[in-house]
């Protein structure tokens, strides 16, 4: 009974996905057209009449659709961002429409590799084209319009879904009021290429893989994708993280002179690792270390920010947090100090937390009252 008043209170609820189909084909950075695109996303709260109370949020690289509350498949687990996303939190559902998609070439329902490709009628596996955040934001467009949604009141998202909510600004000025681009970087540094690499090969090397084949052929890479997420997980928590979590803590108390995982820490990273091979797509993974080694807007202007950014209209909101060193302080404030010398509206905090890039995902006081000001602006 304390759980379902807990549940009335302070969670959107129970929720299910819904799925939508666009009507036209897409075509690509790449060059390709995707034909017959679905779309499964959640919606938490109601569009008003006026229909400018609705906010956009972006998924980051293993995140899907399901942000907040409940799923009716399965009310075991909240939504990845349901600490902010509800009624009285950092993004109020009392106020607010919100939507949340998983992006094209997901593993959750949406158009991905494990989709059956039209042409052939066979799973798209490895034949599913390289895509980019700017692909990622004209499909969320066209989303928008069969929604009936002109504009955003604001696109917000961690990691690489605040790269997302940039690119929006850039890609659809007219269409986005506010965006909030928290823990993420305008390009990849050369070290995060470095270690999307690692994960890829982990991955294309496991004889699982089959090329990419592994469905047809009744196989699942999850050898190469449990190594994958132990890299990654690795990378998104903080050194005073780990420290506290686990320490130098043995399972047994005492060393067995093996390899087997006789450290907490071990044991938990080949947890998380078995538990994403079992739930996510190595052919998804793959494109998505992609898409984010792609991102560099400013490519077009010879790496000029400040040039890059001159046809933002919408007003920032720009975080980062101090432990983490994936997405660091000092490449947020990279991009505030470009929004200011074009004479950009833009607000920028840094948090103070423990957690590493995973920051983004608890809903620390400082942190959700920033973001709750900033849309009640």
């Amino acid at each position: 009974m304390e759980d379902n008043k807990k549940l009335e209170k302070d969670s959107v609820g129970l929720v299910e996905p819904k799925k939508i189909a666009f009507k036209e084909p897409l075509t690509l950075e790449c060059g390709e057209a995707l034909e017959d695109i679905e779309i499964v996303y959640e919606t938490y709260g109601t569009l008003n009449e006026e229909r400018d109370n609705a906010v956009l949020i972006c998924h980051a690289l293993s995140g899907n659709h399901h942000a907040a509350g409940f799923s009716k498949n399965s009310d075991k687990r909240p939504g990845w961002w349901d600490g902010l996303i509800g009624p009285n939190k950092a993004i109020d559902t009392n106020k607010l429409f919100v939507v949340c998609p998983n992006n094209l070439g997901g593993c959750h329902g949406s158009t991905g590799p494990k989709s059956i490709n039209p042409k052939t009628g066979k799973t798209y596996g490895p034949d599913f084209p390289l895509i980019t955040v700017l692909d990622w934001v004209n499909c969320q467009a066209i989303f928008s319009d069969l929604l009936g949604i002109e504009s955003w009141q604001c696109v917000i998202g961690g990691s690489l879904g605040g790269m997302q909510a940039l690119q929006w600004c850039l890609s659809y000025p007219d269409r986005i009021k506010r965006a909030g681009v928290i823990a993420a970087a305008a390009r990849l540094s050369a070290q995060n290429i470095a270690f999307n690499e690692v994960a890829r090969q982990a991955i294309i090397s496991d004889p699982e893989f089959q090329n990419g084949l592994y469905l047809e052929n009744n196989k699942i890479p999850k050898r190469g994708l449990r190594l994958a997420r132990m890299v990654g997980h690795i990378t998104y928590l903080s050194d005073e993280a780990m420290r506290d979590k686990f320490g130098r803590d043995l399972k047994k108390g005492k060393l067995n002179f093996g390899f087997d995982a006789e450290f907490e820490v071990e044991s938990y990273l080949r947890h998380q690792g078995d538990v994403f091979s079992e739930t996510f797509d190595a052919n998804t993974y793959l494109i998505m270390t992609k898409l984010l080694d792609y991102f560099d807007p400013a490519s077009e202007f010879q790496g000029d920010l400040v040039k890059t950014f001159a046809s933002i209209k919408a007003k920032l909101l720009v975080v980062s947090f101090s432990t983490d060193w994936r997405f660091s302080p000092a490449r947020s404030k990279e991009i505030v100090n470009a929004l200011i010398s074009a004479k950009k509206n833009a607000s920028y905090i840094e948090i103070k937390s423990s957690h590493g890039h995973d920051s983004f995902l608890f809903p620390e006081e400082r942190y959700t009252k920033a973001i709750n000001a900033f849309l009640d602006n």
